[in-house]
């Protein structure tokens, strides 16, 4: 095993290869790094979610991406607050700024946590002309205190969809998550950890086929004759 990059222990450097945006991008791609946006699902001292966001945070930047990971500390329920909310805004501010996601969420009686779902619903489907998530990249990754289980993940997948979102195959479970993290909270060398760079390599290829294009390829029909049949009745409202 070749000596790993600096922040990333647990890699086989031989085999973790540079995102080639040349092979996945055309002309019209961006020039500035993938925007990717990271939100975990507990505010707990020691949250295996937000240790997994961060792990996976650190990837992304070796990949070659800019993220940025929002703290659910101190966001109110949804329509608990206005939207001008400093966290909301923040929130929102951030989801308009990303070309691309990660969501981590515990799972708590069989299901995402509350503060993950949450953040989702926070973010509008629809705020004024823009559609804030849809044609940005989604991954996702969930820890569980016992066995393996996909229901958040599962749960979350719905809740791209919803979104309009373009939801990565691949995906991450971990496992009795308290056995898998260090006492300084890195996550420690396994075929789990290996799963969450697969996760963290998939996100960015896929950010960099769709960021540039993600206009063009959820534009749809229903949605064109929609706006066509608005623009003629707004005209013949006027002629009358």
């Amino acid at each position: 095993m070749s000596v790993a990059p600096i922040g990333l222990p647990n890699v086989t450097t031989d085999q973790l290869r540079p995102i080639d945006a040349e092979a996945l991008a055309g002309s019209a791609r961006p020039d500035h790094p993938p925007r990717i946006l990271v939100l975990y699902g507990s505010i707990r001292e020691r949250s295996y979610s937000r240790l997994a966001a961060e792990e996976a945070g650190r990837l992304l930047r070796w990949f070659g991406c800019e993220v940025r990971t929002f703290d659910p500390r101190d966001l109110p329920l949804p329509d608990g607050a206005e939207p001008d909310h400093p966290k909301v805004k923040e929130l929102r501010d951030l989801a308009d700024w990303a070309e691309g996601m990660v969501w981590v969420s515990p799972e708590r009686h069989g299901a995402m946590t509350a503060i993950m779902k949450a953040q989702i619903d926070w973010i509008p489907l629809s705020l004024g002309a823009k559609r804030p998530t849809q044609g940005k990249t989604l991954a996702l990754i969930q820890v569980s205190g016992g066995s393996q289980s996909f229901n958040a993940v599962n749960q979350m997948r719905i809740l791209g969809r919803w979104m309009r979102m373009i939801t990565i195959p691949n995906q991450s479970s971990v496992p009795k998550a308290f056995l898998e993290f260090d006492e300084a909270g890195r996550m420690k060398p396994s075929p789990l950890y290996d799963r969450i760079v697969d996760v963290c390599e998939e996100l960015v290829k896929f950010t960099h086929l769709t960021r540039g294009r993600s206009s063009y390829l959820t534009d749809r029909y229903s949605e064109r004759i929609e706006s066509a049949e608005a623009l003629m009745k707004r005209v013949n409202q006027s002629a009358i």
